[in-house]
């Protein structure tokens, strides 16, 4: 590489957003430099480095490059070093902040780095204001309050000057020390000017915002602490270097109570302890860790990546929690022996004991339950509420037991349980005669059956049952027993076959000696048997029979539409099951049954293409649900409200189905964080989303969802780019593009490192956005897009272009040439494939301008405008005429450059950019014509100065 490809390489990475892939390059041109004989490139190189790597998360190696050039700043002397005095000088405050936080660099060299840094301060004539702040520090880290005490003082009475920390990090430094002795009002008072400003530093306002944490909360400012939690733990996540700021944020969700997001937040963290910057981070981290792990139960386990050869595993929370104790412990000691003082061994243990403290403050923005709305009903008839059942004290053993069955039909299991457990009580012991014997089995069996978890002691006491009626003998009332019995063996894999068989036979015998409700029940019963084996067409017919006879009994009605209603959706008849779940619905309010209203309700919101019928069908639902039936009414509701454009209001309903899965163990709540968080980016809280995709991120990658990881992976990308978050954006994309790796996810790839390349490009990083498009050109072309294939060369071509690497943007040419000439001959063409050609001609245009061929320039634009305004792209179309316009005034054709300039500028936008660029365009050619009077009045016309 040239000199100047090694300075050009020295500004992309000044552009770098701080991290590894910075340190990367850096080191790979201080490889560069140093081998070649360009001392002021060396030089200047290692003072970029000192900061990349103080602000990358590897603050040891800032020691090497700040020291040698400190050295060849005082020993040779030249022009260029005079530019970095200020730098060098500010960089002492780097030195002594990391050099305090490494137990193995002893505190005289501390002292002597701060006593060099005081002089040289002095001999360039800055204020010393800065130097005590440091000193301060050093004392703080020693626990020497008396010597901290009077170097606040000196610092606090100091004027500041030009290598003064900014407005925000000095006051941040300011509310450590007031928390620190307890002074919290004062704390937050000292920092509301200072939020009230603009901070641009890179370390604010999530430093102050952090240091807040405490004071906010201790001062019950509760909603402010919950604030500061979120965006300023959304500014550090993603920065190595800010691992003493993400363990604050732990210990403050363990304090507050939430177990839950501090274990998530551990957890997504927990590999950096493996890099981390500092001893000191990483001791903070451990002991934060540590406590919010004792805060979960021990056997729970936490996801460990990888590192050297410590495999992958998950750990169980209390041990990683002794572990990360003895971590903690062990380096405060150290700090301690170096330090000859006990004090960071102090404030350790105290960092290991934190729990919650005070009440509860809700912090995560997907384990929020919200106030719930009053109850609304989407139906206009009111819905019924079934009477309490009451158990007659004098009912003999028969009356209670019919009781007991009344209830089981009428679907009231309070009162089934209640009338037989007063069976129990009264006739338990009893010698009764045979039939009553039996029906209490049959009802026992009942009662069992109701339970998922009693199917198989359920299917011994029909048995017993069915055999109780056969003793007695009632064939009708055994038949009945052995449908219910072939419906739960139906559900148990080596019984199927038996079961299947007890129910067609039940439903037979019934259907021909039984009344009307007897043989609905039957057909009812062999439905479920089929369900239970998925044989959905066989269900059908047999509900289909059910139905015909059903009306006898409406709760028997209102059972058999809600089956046929969910067997129509399996079979995806959908006008059909439409009109099931409308009349299950029905049925069901009229029953006032809770449990089968929600049913019907959930059925006929997934039925409907109305988003709003769907809210409404939730919302009659939720009047009257169980409680076990409000997670699946919030998800559908949730999803209906997104359907209808209400994000806003989805938010709610999201949140708390996540909060609800969550508190019952059950599995799937990363999914539901990932439909939450395109929730709050449809409603244009992109914080929260962030947050809130981030945890669906870590979720689903634990479970081992990779297809759902990456796609969600794909909104977060997106979500960081709206909140201007670039290099968040662009780690998440390039960790996807790492992840598509496969050959069958090529066009997924590409895409991804299009965006990526697009993110760079209007950030001005031009020179990474080109490789980023060539990557997508390659991989687009591999998965035989030809046609963004293209796409991607033009954006290559235009991002070297502006990187002004004009060399690597004529080569490109070819590039983007080749890629035209691949597509389908111009007379097949489709409309997207005439704007790619004409966008690529008029890329290329401008890159020929740039070595003054202007002919050749002509030519690729010859025809383009035509072409682009047959596809009805107008405004491309005027911009390439623009161009053409310019073309032709720089070969000295101005006569030519107006007859084209006019007519484009009367149909542009008044005001617009092309516009403008037109009109200035015109005046030139009107001056070189010696029309100035003309061109004057262009340009009073449309508001441009005079050349």
């Amino acid at each position: 590489m040239t000199d100047d490809d090694l300075w050009r390489m020295h500004h992309e990475i000044e552009s770098m957003p701080y991290g590894p892939g910075q340190i990367a390059a850096l080191e790979q041109l201080l490889r560069r430099a140093d081998a070649g004989d360009d001392r002021h490139l060396a030089f200047a190189a290692r003072v970029t480095g000192t900061t990349a790597y103080v602000y990358g998360g590897e603050p040891a190696k800032s020691f090497v490059t700040f020291s040698w050039c400190l050295a060849e700043y005082d020993k040779d002397p030249q022009p260029y070093h005079q530019r970095y005095t200020h730098q060098l000088l500010w960089f002492f405050k780097y030195m002594v902040n990391a050099m305090v936080k490494f137990p193995e660099l002893p505190l005289d060299r501390t002292y002597a780095v701060l006593d060099d840094m005081e002089r040289r301060y002095r001999d360039s004539g800055h204020s010393l204001q800065a130097v005590y702040k440091h000193r301060y520090l050093v004392a703080a880290h020693l626990g020497d309050d008396e010597a901290a005490e009077q170097w606040y003082r000196k610092w606090m009475t100091t004027p500041r000057d030009t290598l003064s920390d900014c407005a925000g990090c000095d006051p941040t430094t300011q509310v450590a020390h007031l928390v620190r002795h307890g002074r919290h009002e004062e704390a937050v008072a000292l920092a509301e000017p200072v939020l009230a400003g603009r901070l641009t530093c890179s370390e604010q306002p999530q430093g102050i915002l952090t240091a807040l944490l405490t004071p906010y909360r201790e001062t019950g400012r509760t909603d402010t602490a919950r604030d500061a939690h979120r965006e300023a733990y959304r500014r550090v996540r993603g920065h190595l270097a800010d691992l003493w700021d993400i363990a604050d944020h732990v210990e403050f969700c363990t304090v507050t109570g939430n177990e839950a997001r501090a274990l998530e937040l551990v957890e997504r963290h927990l590999d950096w302890l493996d890099r981390a910057p500092t001893p000191a981070a990483a001791m903070h981290f451990a002991a934060a860790a540590s406590a919010a792990l004792r805060q979960v139960p021990a056997e729970l386990t936490v996801h460990r990546r990888a590192s050297g050869e410590r495999p992958a595993a998950d750990v169980p929370a209390g041990a990683l929690a002794d572990e990360l104790a003895g971590t903690a412990t062990a380096l405060a000691e150290r700090f301690d022996a170096r330090n000859g003082t006990t004090h960071q061994s102090g404030l350790i243990a105290r960092k290991l004991a934190a729990g919650p403290v005070g009440e509860h403050l809700p912090l995560s923005a997907s384990l929020r339950r919200p106030a719930v709305p009053a109850p609304r009903t989407g139906s206009d008839a009111p819905v019924a509420s079934p009477q309490p059942v009451t158990v007659p004290a004098d009912a003999g053993a028969d009356e209670l037991l019919a009781l007991a069955e009344e209830c089981w039909r009428t679907n009231r299991r309070d009162g089934l349980v209640a009338a037989l457990h007063a069976y129990d009580e009264r006739f338990g012991d009893a010698d009764v005669p045979a039939t009553t014997r039996a029906w209490r089995l049959e009802l026992r069996a009942g009662e069992l059956s109701q339970d998922d978890d009693g199917v198989p002691v359920a299917i011994e006491v029909n048995r017993e049952a069915l055999a109780a009626w056969r003793e007695v003998p009632d064939p009708l009332r055994a038949q009945v027993v052995a449908g219910r019995l072939g419906v739960l063996l139906s559900m148990v894999e080596e019984s199927a076959d038996e079961g299947m068989a007890l129910a067609r036979e039940s439903a037979g015998y019934l259907t021909e000696h039984g009344e009307p409700r007897d043989r609905a029940a039957g057909w009812d019963r062999l439905a479920l048997a089929h369900v239970h084996r998925e044989q959905w067409a066989e269900a059908l017919d047999a509900l289909d029979r059910a139905e015909a006879e059903a009306d006898a009994d409406p709760w028997l009605a209102g059972r058999v539409a809600l089956h046929r209603t969910h067997v129509l959706e399996q079979l995806e008849r959908a006008e059909e099951f439409r009109d099931a779940a409308a009349r299950s619905r029905r049925l069901a309010g009229e029953l006032g049954d809770a449990e089968m209203l929600t049913g019907a309700c959930l059925a006929y919101a997934r039925a409907t293409d109305d988003p709003a019928d769907a809210v409404a069908a939730c919302e009659e639902a939720l009047s009257v649900a169980p409680a076990g039936a409000q997670l699946p009414l919030r998800v559908t509701r949730g999803r209906a409200l997104m359907a209808a454009d209400r994000a806003g209001e989805a938010v709610e309903d999201l949140a708390e189905a996540v909060t609800l899965c969550v508190e019952q163990g059950l599995e799937g709540d990363a999914l539901l964080r990932w439909e939450l968080a395109e929730a709050y980016r449809v409603a244009g809280r992109l914080a929260e989303a962030a947050e809130v995709a981030e945890e669906a991120v870590l979720g689903l990658d634990r479970a081992g969802a990779q297809a759902e990881a990456d796609r969600c992976r794909h909104m977060l990308a997106g979500i960081y780019a709206g909140l201007g978050e670039t290099d968040l954006a662009l780690t998440v994309l390039d960790t996807l593009a790492e992840n598509l790796d496969g050959p069958d996810n090529l066009p997924h790839r590409a895409q991804v490192l299009e965006e990526s390349g697009g993110l760079l490009y209007d950030a001005d990083r031009d020179a990474l956005a080109a490789q980023r498009f060539a990557a997508a050109a390659t991989a687009w072309r591999l998965a035989g897009f030809q046609v963004d294939e293209l796409r991607a060369r033009r954006r290559e071509l235009l991002a070297l272009h502006w990187s002004g690497d004009l060399p690597a943007a004529v080569a490109a040419i070819e590039r983007v040439d080749e890629a035209a000439a691949a597509l389908p001959a111009e007379a097949d063409e489709a409309p997207v494939v005439t704007y790619e050609r004409a966008m690529a001609a008029d890329a290329v245009a401008r890159v020929l301008i740039g070595e003054d061929r202007l002919t050749a320039a002509l030519d690729r634009v010859d025809g383009v405008p035509e072409r682009l305004r047959s596809i009805e792209a107008f405004g491309e179309a005027a911009q390439v005429e623009v161009l053409t316009g310019e073309l032709l005034l720089r070969d000295g054709r101005p006569e030519q450059a107006e007859g084209l300039l006019r007519p484009v500028l009367g149909g542009l936008p008044s005001g617009s950019r092309p516009a403008t660029q037109a009109a200035w365009l015109l005046a030139r050619a009107l001056d070189e014509q010696g029309r100035e009077a003309e061109a004057s009045k262009v340009r009073a016309d449309h508001g441009i100065e005079e050349d």
